[in-house]
């Protein structure tokens, strides 16, 4: 899943037809008080992060002057969200509102298709909300195949009580929203809240988007507007994880290489096997070691994305000792696993005979990645030892190399 901020959200959904407030960026708070001049009203300043919940974080103030624009506009610039810094302000109109509602469309796993929820009891707190008034509610499961025709829009905000132009409008913002959630490959879009004015329009005042990282290859026009490589980010993305990101992203249809920078530690840690990388993590972690990253790579990665994978690790300043640890395969090549460890350790100008190194991989061409992993002079486990058991080993290798 990659995200997007709300700029570019609101972007493609003005591009499909769904009205939305008249915004700019700034950078500056000179910029945003430039912007407020120009709208000439009242305006929302919020938090350009890619995390929800910013109203309750304080992430969302209001202008009715430039003085006071750029004096909002200095506050959130010097804030930090949910470990995200803020960097630029989204500065719209603030609109008129005599009603919130709330829709949201994501692909649920277990139903494995799209749900969407819809409710009248949008804005801050919405779950607590949606949950107290469940009459408020609906949770709508959309056949994929069938999709969701604009007449059912229409019966579902009548049932939850919208009645006359704000009806045929809410619907038609329905309808082009789950068009717009099929047409970019979205894992979640989400408006909230999308707005009945008192003037009787319905207009999508905060948007949230995600796109599957999978599908950006028939998206090239999103380029600009999607975090690859997000979807698991509780903060901003190190240099490190973009470097692999981009590493993974080189060769999309053959294997996967994730990478999670770890503060301090001395280990570079990777590790296949599902859940046994996690298993091996916290072994490695019992025995005393230190990860300096938490690592994951499968799929039969061809030899060039191994290569940059573990030329990340290694590059991270501190790393004194490589564990490659993995699960029993069936399908990944461990002669060219071999190949792109021996490759990154040549290029670092990396001595195995004075680094500490162990790998533990068993699959495909088992016994020409063993001779390819000896030669170079690093220590190679097979099926003999767990994976536990080499973790173990490593750390009471660090343990030698680095007596004092």
């Amino acid at each position: 899943m990659g995200r997007m901020l709300e700029n570019h959200s609101k972007l493609l959904l003005k591009e499909n037809g769904i009205p939305v407030p008249d915004f700019r960026v700034a950078s500056s708070p000179e910029e945003a008080a430039q912007i407020q001049s120009e709208l000439g009203c009242p305006v929302v300043l919020k938090a350009l992060v890619p995390v929800g919940k910013r109203g309750k974080a304080g992430a969302v103030k209001f202008a009715g002057s430039p003085e006071e624009a750029r004096e909002r506009a200095a506050e959130l610039l010097g804030m930090t969200v949910r470990f995200f810094p803020v960097e630029k302000v989204l500065v719209e109109e603030k609109l008129n509102i005599a009603q919130e509602l709330f829709v949201s469309i994501a692909v649920d796993k277990m139903r494995k298709g799209p749900v969407m929820l819809v409710s009248t009891a949008g804005g801050m707190d919405i779950e607590e909300v949606a949950a107290k008034y469940k009459d408020k509610l609906k949770i709508i499961e959309v056949d994929p195949l069938a999709g969701l025709p604009e007449y059912k829009c229409r019966e579902i905000w009548s049932e939850l009580g919208i009645k006359g132009v704000p009806l045929r409008e809410a619907a038609a913002c329905m309808f082009r929203l789950y068009q717009i959630f099929c047409r970019y490959d979205a894992t979640i879009l989400e408006v909230n809240p999308l707005v009945i004015t008192k003037e009787g329009k319905v207009i999508a005042a905060a948007s949230l988007m995600a796109i599957d990282d999978a599908a950006m290859y028939r998206h090239p026009e999103l380029k600009n507007y999607v975090q690859i490589g997000s979807e698991r980010a509780w903060r901003p993305l190190t240099e490190l994880e973009k470097q692999v990101v981009a590493v993974n992203e080189a060769d999309p249809y053959r294997g996967t290489a994730r990478y999670t920078e770890m503060e301090g530690g001395d280990i570079g840690f990777m590790c296949g096997g599902g859940g046994g990388s996690l298993l091996c993590y916290d072994a490695l972690l019992s025995y005393g070691g230190r990860p300096a990253n938490y690592t994951e790579f499968g799929g039969n990665p061809p030899e060039r994305k191994v290569y940059g994978l573990v030329s990340a690790i290694l590059s991270k300043p501190g790393v004194k000792g490589l564990l490659v640890d993995a699960n029993i395969t069936n399908n990944t090549q461990v002669d060219l696993v071999a190949q792109g460890i021996v490759r990154a350790l040549h290029d670092q100008k990396i001595d195995p005979r004075t680094f500490p190194v162990v790998v533990r991989l068993i699959g495909v061409n088992n016994d020409a990645g063993r001779e390819i992993l000896e030669q170079s002079g690093i220590e190679y486990c097979g099926e003999e030892i767990s994976m536990s058991m080499a973790a173990k080993r490593m750390v009471d290798k660090m343990r030698e190399f680095y007596k004092d």
